[in-house]
């Protein structure tokens, strides 16, 4: 159904070609280049030349975005990362934690920050998700994210330690919260609400809902990613797409 509805609705056929030639591929995610945009919210992985950029917007409490990064398409991103044909862009939320209660998805966030420093953000994102807590657990505590530092090499350092304990960066979770709420629909902005974790924005397209099963199934998402590659134009023409309209909408 996933693959009859993506083929239907994105009009791309999803079968890979050639490619293109890249740079020798990096060996693991210790050697991918990563860092801070200049919008300050952004975290970008990847080599900078690649050619498409998978922006997902993600809450560090969503079960969902842990099926995408564990399950569904995120292996198949970080292999097309680690093949410099893809550069995967990351936008933290931290909403689930007023909706639930708690703290973990801003501890989350500020850690990953944290990670950033030490160029141990896709290392250390990838162990969190590996290791995410129940929903509704408000499991992402400083001595367990400290905890679960000790699995990425070099990360667990005093300075470390510090910003997780002191929640050294408050003001980038809060101010990445607020960049995910404006991607949000008119009325979701309004409201001070996001579109939903995960998001995928693909080159500055977002993947439209009705083929959002994309994300959670590795091939058809693996090959999106080729597609895309392959004719990125055709892509690019579903930058303004609206979903079909309910039958009951036409009064019948």
């Amino acid at each position: 159904m996933a693959a009859v509805c993506a083929a239907a609705v994105v009009g791309m056929s999803l079968v890979a070609g050639c490619g293109q030639r890249y740079a020798e591929p990096y060996d693991s995610l210790a050697q991918v280049p990563e860092k801070l945009a200049a919008n300050g919210t952004t975290v970008t992985v990847g080599d900078p030349t690649a050619d498409v950029t998978v922006h997902l917007y993600e809450d560090m409490r969503c079960p969902y975005c842990e099926e995408l990064e564990t399950t569904g398409g995120g292996p198949e991103l970080q292999q097309a990362v680690l093949r410099r044909e893809v550069k995967a862009e990351y936008t933290l939320a931290s909403f689930l934690d007023d909706r639930l209660g708690g703290s973990g998805s801003k501890k989350a966030a500020n850690a990953l920050r944290a990670a950033l420093d030490a160029d141990r953000f896709a290392e250390y994102h990838e162990v969190l998700y590996a290791n995410q807590p129940e929903e509704a657990v408000d499991g992402f505590t400083d001595a367990r994210l400290l905890e679960l530092a000790e699995q990425v090499q070099g990360l667990r350092t005093p300075a470390f330690e510090s910003a997780v304990r002191t929640m050294k960066y408050r003001s980038f979770v809060t101010a990445s919260e607020h960049a995910y709420e404006r991607v949000g629909t008119a009325e979701q902005k309004r409201q001070h609400k996001g579109p939903g974790t995960p998001t995928a924005v693909i080159n500055d397209v977002q993947v439209p809902e009705e083929i959002g099963g994309v994300l959670y199934d590795g091939k058809l998402f693996g090959e999106l990613l080729q597609a895309i590659q392959d004719r990125p134009g055709e892509w690019q023409e579903y930058k303004d797409y609206q979903p079909p309209l309910d039958p009951e909408d036409y009064g019948y």
